[in-house]
């Protein structure tokens, strides 16, 4: 499979992985929160990461009841895996309620990961990711049974998600981390406070998810557009409200800027999001090619100084935004 080899790569810590600065995010394809998905799409846009040079492909055992996402991936890839690095995740799997439960127990990550591994047709992984910490289990467990996957080399390099500072640097003492994935966009920068330093200084990449705010700032929801009743972004804050009006107000800065530079807002916040101090990846969702297609052509070109210079401004006039969850 023809990759593009224009895309300057960036290396994942201190390992020898070399990533594009745009990934592609499978949560999407799972059909979980995401609505119209079906599988032709889903294997069409995996198939379109070669030719885009998108070689990093995030997804999870909990992507899906079933493991839809892994799944998926397998079947997109079979004949072309070694041109791919593969990112998933462990510690979160589907109760017999239907819903999502932590459970990072040693064991259950080891299972875990020799499922992924038959799902996604590999003999290995090359990011590991414990998904999110489980309160009821140390992360020290947690991290001591992805350091027994790597040495038994179904897992190449450590990464956390989720986790706060305190339990990052905990994960790092007992197993070394290559990677953190974190949310992070324009309006929820909380983790430059401490975190992105802290990576910084210990040679260990920031992968962000949510460069878009689920969408949002892709710039195509209109102020008086309505989310359908089965959209899970109802639940989010920023899509509700005082906050809903704020965010289209800032968007309609970003549109101005965009149409500066003949670009999509999406390829906007993405290519701003690529530049910023320790931003390793930008983790980009899809279900649809001409989706990743937008959202690669971001690391193609650069904003300029002055362009970023009034993003920085109409950021700093739209205030704190409201979250879920913060990571500092």
């Amino acid at each position: 499979m023809e990759q593009s080899p224009n895309i300057p790569q960036r290396v994942l810590g201190a390992s020898d992985l070399a990533v594009a600065p745009v990934s592609l995010g499978t949560w999407p394809m799972a059909g979980v929160s995401s609505l119209e998905v079906n599988d032709a799409d889903s294997i069409a846009t995996l198939q379109t990461c070669a030719e885009l040079g998108v070689n990093f492909i995030d997804t999870a055992y909990c992507y899906g009841p079933k493991g839809e996402s892994e799944n998926l991936v397998r079947r997109a890839l079979t004949n072309c895996r070694d041109d791919f690095i593969l990112a998933t995740k462990c510690g979160i799997h589907y109760g017999e309620d239907g819903k999502q439960t932590n459970d990072a127990r040693p064991e259950t990550i080891l299972n875990e990961c020799d499922e992924s591994l038959q799902r996604l047709g590999t003999d290995r992984v090359e990011l590991y990711y414990l998904h999110s910490p489980d309160p009821k289990v140390t992360i020290a467990e947690s991290a001591g049974a992805i350091c027994e996957l790597i040495a038994q080399g179904k897992v190449r390099y450590a990464g956390a998600s989720n986790c706060s500072l305190e339990q990052i640097q905990e994960f790092h003492c007992v197993c070394p981390l290559t990677a953190v994935q974190l949310p992070y966009n324009m309006l929820q920068r909380d983790i430059e406070q401490k975190t992105a330093p802290w990576c910084r200084a210990n040679n260990v990449s920031l992968v962000v998810y949510w460069a878009l705010m689920k969408g949002f700032l892709a710039g195509r929801l209109t102020k008086q557009e309505q989310l359908d009743q089965k959209d899970s972004r109802r639940n989010y804050p920023m899509y509700q409200g005082e906050e809903w009006d704020k965010n289209q107000d800032f968007l309609n800065q970003l549109r101005e800027i965009a149409t500066e530079c003949d670009r999509t807002v999406a390829q906007v916040v993405v290519n701003w999001t690529i530049q910023q101090p320790g931003i390793t990846v930008a983790l980009c969702g899809a279900k649809r090619p001409w989706q990743l297609e937008e959202t690669a052509e971001a690391m193609n070109w650069q904003l300029t100084p002055a362009q970023l210079e009034k993003i920085d401004s109409a950021i700093t006039a739209r205030g704190q935004a409201a979250a879920n969850r913060r990571f500092q």
